[in-house]
C-alpha cells in the first residue's frame, strides 16, 4: 500500500525493503525446515521386529517415498534375538538393536549422502572409455599383502637389473588366475578390468616368469613363514599327492614328457607334487618331468621343507601310489612318521586273507569282538566302523634300525554299499557296450568299466571265431566284490586306529585342491614351452590356491569354490560420473560376509573416487 502512492517517502521505501527481507528470510527458513523433514523424517531408519513361534527377528528399515507414496524398505537384517545375543555378547537383543540404529541415524545426520548426477538422453558416451571396473580382486589383494608378497617381490627386485614392477605383475597373474583364468596374453588384457590399471607391458610378464622360476624355493619358504601371521598352520600332519598337467603339443622336450596321464590324454605332461597341512592350506610344491615315477618326488620336496621351512616333526600321509618302501623308511626316522593307504589286493596271500576274514573285528570304545559276516544291515550297524590291526615287522639296514608297520584294515556297511553301487553302474555300461557291439578292451584303467568285459576268440563249440567275442566277466565281478567295504592303511604310529583313520580321511582336501587348480583356475592345458616359465606358471597357480584357501577360512568355510569365485568375478562398479561409481552387482549374504571379514565396503549406493582410493589403500594394509 505504501508503494501505491505517487511519490513514496524514504520511510515507506525503508518499510518495504524490511518486509521484503523478512519475507525472503521466512521463505529460506521454510525451505530448510522442509529439507530437514524430508531428509531426517522420510529417510530416517527405524527398527522392525518380526515375531514367529520359534524366534524374534530384528531388521533395520527405512521409510521412503516411491511414486508419491510412502513405503518401508528393509535395508539390513540384524538376525534373531538369540543370534544377536550370541554374536555381540549382550543380554537384551532389542536394546542393542535400537542403540545400533540410533548410531546409524546419527552418522547419517552428520553427512549429506545425496548425490545428483545429471544425465542426458541425447548425449552419447565417450568412445574408447571404460565404464565398468572389478573390485572383487580387492579381497584377494588384502590377503596378497598380508602374506607379504609385495615385500617379497620388492626384495627380489633388488637383486636383478630390471625396470618393470614385479609386484604389479605377480599380483595381476594371481588375481587373473582366480578371477579370469586364461593365457598370459589374456591375463594381461583382463587386468584392465580391475579398478587399478596395469603399469606393465605384455613382454614384462614373460621376463618376470623367468625371475619367478629362479626364486621359487625362496618364495615358498617366505610364504609359509608369513602365512603363520594370518592363520595357525597345522603342520603336525602333512598330506602329499601328485597329479599331472597336459600340454597341447605333439612332441616332448624338457619337463614335457610322455607319461601316464591322470586324464588319459595322449599329450606330453609335467608332474606336480603338492604338500598340504592338516587345515587344508598348501605348503609347498614341486614340478618334475612327466615320465618320472611319482614316488621319487616325495623325498626331495620333503627335504626342502625340512631345510627351508625348519620343520622336523610331522606325519606324512599319502595314497597307495606314493607309498614305496623307500618313502616309508625315509619317514621312519627322527620325529617323522607316515600313514599311507594300502591296497589289500597287492598284499601277500596270507595278509590278504587275514584282512578279508570275517572274524576278529573290533569297534572303538567296546571290548566286543565281531564277526562281520553275521552283521545285520541296521541303521545302528551302518554307523559303525569295524577295524583290526596287525604288526608287520621289518628292518632298515641302511640306518640299522627296526622298521615295524601296523596294518590297519577297516570295514563299513555303508562303504560296502557305496562301492557296490559304483560297480553296478560300471557293469551296466559294460553290458550296454557289449549289446551295442562297441566293446573294446585294448586299454583298461583301474576304474574302467571295460575291466568287466572278457574277450575271447573261441566260440562255445571250441571253434576259432572269425572276430572277437565279448562277454561279461562274471568271475572278475565276483572277485572284486570280495573287497567291498574294506579299506586298509599302513603306519608306524602307535595311535588309536580310529584317530589314524580320521587323519587319513582328510586326504580328500588335497585332491580337492588339484580339482580347483585344474577346473576353476584352468591351470591346464599349459601353453608355455620354456621350462623356467612352466615352473613360474605353476608357482602362480600355487600362490593363487594358497590365497583362495585362506579366503575360504576367512569366510568360515561356508561357501563353495564356485560361489566364491563367481561372486568375486561379478563384483563390478559402473562409473556414472567423472569421480563416482555405483555397484553393478547383487548384494548377497556372501558379499556381506566378505565386507565384514575384510572390514571395508564396496556396496554403498554411490562411491566417490576418493572413497575407492581409500578402500584400495586399506586392501593393501595402508592407512
Amino acid at each position: 500500500h505504501s508503494l501505491t502512492a505517487k511519490n513514496p517517502t524514504d520511510q515507506q521505501w525503508s518499510y518495504f525493503f524490511v518486509n521484503l527481507s523478512l519475507f525472503i528470510l521466512r521463505s529460506v527458513l521454510l525451505c530448510v525446515i522442509i529439507d530437514i523433514i524430508y531428509i531426517r523424517g522420510v529417510f530416517i531408519m527405524h527398527l522392525t521386529v518380526s515375531k514367529s513361534a520359534n524366534a524374534v527377528s530384528y531388521y533395520v528399515s527405512e521409510t521412503v517415498t516411491k511414486g508419491g507414496k510412502k513405503t518401508t524398505a528393509v535395508i539390513e537384517k540384524l538376525g534373531t534375538d538369540k543370534q544377536i545375543c550370541r554374536k555381540y555378547k549382550v543380554d537384551d537383543a532389542e536394546a542393542w538393536a535400537r542403540t545400533y540404529i540410533k548410531k546409524l541415524n546419527e552418522e547419517k545426520k552428520n553427512k549429506d549422502n545425496r548425490i545428483f548426477v545429471p544425465f542426458c538422453t541425447d548425449v552419447r558416451i565417450n568412445a574408447e572409455q571404460q565404464h565398468s571396473f572389478n573390485v572383487g580382486y580387492l579381497f584377494l589383494q588384502r590377503l596378497y599383502h598380508q602374506l607379504g608378497i609385495s615385500t617379497i617381490c620388492k626384495n627380489i627386485s633388488k637383486n636383478y637389473d630390471f625396470k618393470y614392477n614385479l609386484d604389479t605383475i605377480v599380483s595381476r597373474l594371481i588375481y587373473g588366475r582366480i578371477l579370469f583364468p586364461s593365457s598370459k596374453l589374456s591375463c594381461y588384457e583382463q587386468s584392465t578390468k580391475l579398478y587399478e590399471q596395469p603399469d606393465f607391458e605384455l613382454q614384462h610378464i614373460y621376463r618376470a616368469l623367468d625371475v619367478l622360476a629362479k626364486e621359487s624355493d625362496n618364495i615358498q619358504a617366505r610364504l609359509y613363514k608369513n602365512s603363520k601371521r594370518i592363520i595357525k598352520r597345522k603342520t603336525g600332519v602333512l598330506y602329499y599327492d601328485c597329479t599331472n598337467y597336459f600340454f597341447d603339443i605333439d612332441s616332448e622336450n624338457g619337463l614335457k614328457q610322455y607319461g601316464p596321464s591322470k586324464e588319459h590324454r595322449p599329450n606330453p605332461i609335467v608332474q606336480m607334487g603338492l604338500f598340504m597341512d592338516k587345515s587344508g592350506i598348501p605348503l609347498a610344491f614341486c614340478i618334475n618331468p612327466g615320465n618320472q615315477n611319482e614316488q621319487l618326488s616325495l623325498k626331495p620336496l620333503e627335504q626342502q621343507i625340512m631345510r627351508d621351512f625348519e620343520l622336523s616333526k610331522f606325519v606324512v600321509c599319502t595314497d597307495a601310489g606314493l607309498s614305496s618302501n623307500a618313502n616309508r623308511m625315509f619317514n621312519n626316522f627322527g620325529e617323522r612318521s607316515f600313514i599311507t593307504t594300502q591296497s589289500i589286493k597287492k598284499l601277500s596271500k596270507e595278509l590278504r586273507e587275514w584282512c578279508l576274514a570275517p572274524t576278529g573285528w573290533s569297534v572303538t570304545g567296546s571290548k566286543k569282538i565281531y564277526d562281520i559276516s553275521q552283521l545285520e544291515d541296521t541303521p545302528s550297524n551302518r554307523k559303525l566302523t569295524f577295524y583290526k590291526q596287525r604288526l608287520i615287522e621289518g628292518y632298515d639296514e641302511e640306518r640299522d634300525i627296526e622298521f615295524n608297520q601296523s596294518l590297519i584294515v577297516t570295514f563299513s556297511l555303508k562303504y560296502k554299499d557305496y562301492q557296490a553301487n559304483i560297480r553296478a553302474g560300471q557293469i551296466s555300461r559294460a553290458e550296454n557296450a557289449i549289446a551295442q557291439g562297441k566293446a573294446k578292451i585294448e586299454k583298461i584303467g583301474q576304474n574302467d568299466y571295460k575291466r568287466f568285459i572278457h574277450k575271447t576268440t573261441i566260440t562255445t563249440d571250441g571253434e576259432i571265431a572269425q572276430k572277437n567275442i565279448y562277454t561279461l566277466d562274471t568271475d572278475a565281478i565276483a572277485e572284486e566284490s570280495r573287497y567291498d567295504g574294506f579299506y586298509a592303511v599302513c603306519t608306524n604310529l602307535d595311535d588309536d586306529p580310529a584317530d589314524i583313520a580320521r587323519i587319513n580321511h582328510d586326504r580328500w582336501e588335497i585332491e580337492e585342491s588339484f580339482r580347483i587348480m585344474k577346473s576353476e583356475f584352468k591351470a591346464r592345458p599349459v601353453f608355455l614351452q620354456n621350462d623356467n616359465r612352466i615352473q613360474a606358471h605353476f608357482l602362480t597357480c600355487f600362490i593363487s590356491l594358497l590365497i583362495y584357501r585362506l579366503l575360504e577360512k576367512k569366510l568360515g568355510d561356508k561357501y563353495t569354490c564356485e560361489e566364491i569365485i563367481t561372486t568375486l568375478r561379478g563384483m563390478n562398479l559402473t562409473q556414472i560420473s567423472e569421480n563416482g561409481y555405483v555397484p553393478a552387482y547383487t548384494r548377497t549374504a556372501l558379499t556381506d560376509d566378505l565386507h565384514t571379514a575384510f572390514d571395508f565396503n564396496t556396496d554403498y549406493q554411490y562411491l566417490t573416487d576418493r572413497t575407492l582410493r581409500g578402500i584400495v589403500r586399506k586392501s593393501k594394509g595402508l592407512k
